[in-house]
């Protein structure tokens, strides 16, 4: 696909993600991690407006100075934004502004789009384009958040139909030989910079599930008071517990001596073949200590990984997110995409059923603080 028509692909598609919302779901903002749908379509539009379209297009006006303010998300380099928690307050610029915002700029984009672009230009489009196909995500799981949290439940969209993944029932564990193995990106094509500075590693012999742990194993664990024993979890994930009351993954209720789930189509019994997902770090370490068990490497992860089905959850590792060696941010606003979170995070690899077609890739790195679940996370068991 060439780049003007993924382009105009990308932008619809985002688009299509927030047609069945009503006007009062795009401002709502219930917790600090969920931005308001609005916020999103205002912020991937700003990214282009502003690395590409106002520093390398000669005579392009910004719709609204004051939106650099808005949607600006944590780049320092480019100046004062409006504070994350307070993105739920902007009742103003209005939907029909956002949606006016975006037909601005994307004349604009699509009018150089259609000449030659010189090199650095074209890999800040791509950038940008990957930029925004996360933000797809995170528009189907902030959505998932404010509705799911409405005492309604109302569906998102009742026909919504996930995409489905040829996986296996039986649970194997695959071996893996020791031995010398190479991680990171390696050939052409795009990549962000976390997953640049291929290297070395080695791995001792382990063994790795062929699938996810089901909603099923899960409720297993629940049911043997997994929630109420202190010997399964981190101290800090034991606080968690306590503080924040958590019996169960996020969007799960005991209704009527069954359990439920909200989902898209709104709230429905848990499917016990189905993958669990919605669970933090701090559960899945204790899902796995319970079953006298593990959490794969992400380097465990990306080695054993063509060996089973991936991309139904994103997938907890044991690893820090850290940086690879030779790791270097670039210079500017840039720069800050990825490098200054390498700190109190885990990584997770993989992808998801809500993971934008062609985003993902085995060496993608993923990353979320321990006690976060509103992502579809899962648990893939290692030993």
């Amino acid at each position: 696909m060439d780049i003007y028509t993924r382009y105009k692909s990308l932008r619809q598609r985002t688009e299509d993600i927030c047609r069945p919302l009503a006007i009062e779901d795009y401002v709502v903002q219930p917790i600090v991690d969920v931005s308001p749908p609005k916020w999103h379509l205002g912020h991937t539009t700003w990214f282009f407006e502003t690395f590409i379209l106002t520093p390398h297009v000669q005579g392009y006006q910004p719709f609204n100075p004051d939106y650099n303010y808005v949607f600006n998300s944590y780049y320092e380099t480019i100046g004062n934004r409006v504070i994350r928690t307070d993105r739920g307050n902007l009742s103003r610029p209005t939907v029909d502004d956002i949606y006016r915002y975006r037909q601005h700029v994307d004349e604009a984009m699509l009018k150089i789009l259609s000449a030659p672009l010189e090199p650095e230009v074209s890999d800040l489009i791509v950038l940008g384009i990957h930029h925004e196909e996360q933000h797809q995500e995170l528009l189907y799981t902030d959505i998932k958040y404010i509705l799911g949290h409405n005492p309604l439940f109302p569906a998102y969209d009742v026909t919504y139909q996930p995409p489905t993944l040829k996986s296996t029932s039986t649970n194997d564990f695959i071996r893996i030989k020791e031995g010398l193995y190479e991680i990171g990106f390696k050939g052409d094509g795009f990549c962000f910079d976390n997953e640049l500075g291929r290297h070395k590693v080695y791995l001792n012999e382990f063994e790795i599930s062929n699938r996810l742990v089901s909603n099923a194993e899960y409720l297993e664990f629940i049911n043997d008071d997994g929630y109420s024993d202190f010997r399964h979890w981190h101290a800090e994930g034991w606080d968690w517990v306590r503080n924040e009351k958590i019996t169960a993954p996020l969007y799960w209720h005991f209704i009527d001596n069954s359990w439920y789930h909200y989902t898209f189509r709104g709230l429905e019994p848990i499917d016990l073949e189905a993958s669990v997902r919605h669970v933090s770090y701090f559960e899945a370490y204790a899902y796995a200590a319970w079953k006298g068990l593990r959490l794969p490497t992400e380097f465990e992860w990306e080695v054993a990984a063509p060996n089973f089905t991936w991309g139904e959850n994103w997938e907890w590792t044991e690893s820090a997110y850290l940086p690879y060696p030779g790791f270097k941010k670039a210079p500017g606003a840039i720069g800050e995409y990825n490098g200054k979170f390498m700190v109190n995070q885990k990584v997770l690899r993989g992808a998801s059923a809500i993971t934008s077609p062609g985003h993902s890739r085995l060496t993608y790195r993923n990353f979320f603080q321990t006690n976060l679940r509103w992502q579809f996370t899962g648990i893939r068991l290692a030993k």
